[in-house]
């Protein structure tokens, strides 16, 4: 819902390099963590969240952080990924965050770190009214599920420059509608299509949504595609356990689009939040 928020998101995913990178990630998210954990906030699930999501599962909202505050991200994914992100409101109607992470920091094999950070970029263009919805552009390089060694890419693309709109309604609670359109810069498999997604949430009560979204991956189904050209069709139940946390637990790729996938992916999303 977006009522306006205090938000910011640090994200971090782990590729295999050094173990001692490992370290250095663990200790700066537990350390951010606490800081942010010991300080008063809301969440952004269920009827009394405060803060605008700014993510369904891995697609954007038009969800924005207010100007003054931030938000740390944890995503915790297959093959012991880790990713963490940083973002902050530095001024009304815009954010700035980076990222960073990689595979394999949890477990005994060796980490393996992404190539860079992500950097992503956000943008209120239109304010959500009665008739308009909240319009957000923007660019975030920060691809999903870890980064494929040798491809400079990741499992799910990341969104690259983006356009998204969001729009919500009073049913027993609140129903948010949320579509947009992207191009990835992550083309070294050929494919250059411009994509575009879509979701929805629906607030359980005070405290609880439940999250579908589309991503048709139309930039990736060549014939060099990962997935078997069905899109990804991720959900999330998220629970906001107060003091600016809100927790997710993630069931991705239920079509089952992925190489060699027979399941859906059990993933955890960790949000802290708060003002400067």
């Amino acid at each position: 819902m977006f009522m306006g928020s205090t938000n910011t998101s640090f994200t971090l995913r782990v590729t295999r390099r050094s173990p001692s990178r490992y370290g250095i990630v663990a200790a700066i998210t537990l350390c951010v963590s606490g800081i942010v954990c010991q300080a008063p906030g809301q969440g952004s699930a269920g009827t009394d969240g405060k803060l605008e999501p700014r993510f369904l599962v891995d697609l954007p909202t038009a969800g924005m952080l207010d100007k003054g505050s931030y938000a740390v991200d944890v995503d915790f994914y297959q093959q012991g990924g880790v990713l963490v992100g940083f973002s902050a409101g530095l001024f009304e109607r815009f954010s700035i965050g980076l990222s960073y992470g990689g595979s394999n920091l949890i477990g005994n094999d060796s980490p393996v770190m992404n190539d860079v950070p992500g950097v992503n970029v956000r943008v209120r263009v239109l304010e959500e009214n009665v008739f308009v919805p909240a319009l957000v552009v923007g660019f975030d390089s920060q691809g999903r599920d870890g980064q494929i060694p040798g491809s400079h890419r990741y499992v799910i693309k990341s969104p690259g420059l983006f356009g998204v709109i969001s729009k919500n309604y009073s049913l027993m609670g609140y129903l948010s509608l949320h579509g947009g359109v992207n191009y990835s810069f992550e083309r070294s498999d050929g494919d250059r299509d411009i994509n575009f997604f879509g979701g929805v949430e629906k607030t359980l009560g005070p405290f609880l949504s439940l999250v579908l979204e589309y991503n048709p991956a139309l930039n990736d189904n060549s014939d060099n595609a990962i997935g078997k050209g069905r899109g990804y069709v991720n959900a999330a139940l998220k629970c906001m356990l107060g003091s600016g946390v809100t927790l997710a637990a993630e069931f991705k790729d239920l079509a089952r689009n992925g190489g060699g996938a027979t399941a859906a992916t059990r993933t955890v999303h960790i949000e802290f939040a708060h003002s400067f």
